[in-house]
């Protein structure tokens, strides 16, 4: 059922009164909110945690038990409170697991916590 092109239909898209802000822009706000060299630092603690956790193990990914080491809640805590909340998620590990922790709370000097509000 062939129809004439003259008498189709046509979709017309009108442009919004509102001016949007251009995508880069948001992007800007994005690297002020949390810094990239945070977010890479970061990153790198998170990928350094894997490989340790690898190691400590000794198995697959898929055989590491159910463990989420939460670095903004580690950040929440004193000092002495992140060691102890490493060793409470590391107790199933037989492997020594002191210079995970002591190697973790280094790399994680200094760093700010980043889910939740930001202050203004």
């Amino acid at each position: 059922m062939a129809s004439d092109p003259s008498t189709q239909s046509r979709v017309m898209f009108q442009a919004q009164d509102k001016t949007e802000e251009p995508a880069h822009r948001k992007l800007g706000k994005l690297t002020v909110k949390y810094n990239r060299k945070d977010l890479q630092r970061r990153l790198d603690i998170e990928e350094w945690i894997d490989g340790q956790l690898h190691l400590l193990f000794d198995c697959e990914e898929e055989e590491i038990p159910e463990l989420e080491i939460d670095i903004d809640e580690l950040l929440e805590l004193p000092d002495e409170g992140q060691r102890t909340r490493l060793q409470e998620l590391l107790q199933e590990c037989g492997k020594p697991k002191e210079d995970f922790i002591n190697g973790l709370l280094y790399r994680i000097k200094g760093l700010r916590k980043m889910s939740g509000p930001l202050k203004k």
